[in-house]
């Protein structure tokens, strides 16, 4: 934890607030009715798909200091309209989006793991408002999460917009 500290200096707070967060989230997870009603995951989906849910909020929230701990420094994006963007890319698009983000939420997953691996596909919703006006998404994406050490990084993350 230090090292990543060193890594991004005065930015401790976030980071325990991120720490504090993730672990909330995973216990939310264990715990869920759904999760209880499904077969057992893989403890590594686990710990994935609570990643997932900070990273909804952390966009929700512009927290890229939390987005910077997700993303691997390769992490490479695949947008909605097909636009490629790097990690500095897309957290700059994070912190000054063209639209005001409200809420984003996942519908459904389906991980797919493997040793050092872990896929997430699924849905999402997003509501917000662009241009004065209020706007609502639904589209599939995967992510891609690769082990680094003892952390989970994305490493790369496609989204596409489903019509309604």
């Amino acid at each position: 934890m230090a090292r990543q500290n060193e890594s991004h200096p005065g930015k401790s707070i976030s980071w325990r607030l991120f720490q504090f967060l993730l672990l909330a989230t995973v216990i939310l997870v264990r715990t869920s009715t759904d999760a209880q009603e499904q077969s057992p995951q893989d403890p590594n989906a686990v710990r994935v798909l609570a990643l997932e849910t900070l990273w909804n909020q952390a966009e929700v929230d512009k927290d890229t200091s939390a987005l910077d701990h997700l993303l691997a420094d390769d992490f490479i994006y695949v947008d909605i309209d097909g636009s490629l963007k790097n990690k500095p890319e897309f957290l700059g698009n994070v912190k000054k989006p063209p639209e005001h983000i409200g809420s984003i939420g996942t519908e459904s997953s389906i991980t797919r793991v493997y040793p050092e691996t872990v896929i997430v596909s699924g849905t999402y919703h997003e509501k917000g408002t662009l241009n004065g006006k209020g706007y609502y998404r639904r589209g599939r994406f995967t992510d891609t999460w690769v082990r680094k050490g003892t952390s989970w990084m994305c490493v790369a993350s496609q989204s596409t917009l489903i019509q309604h």
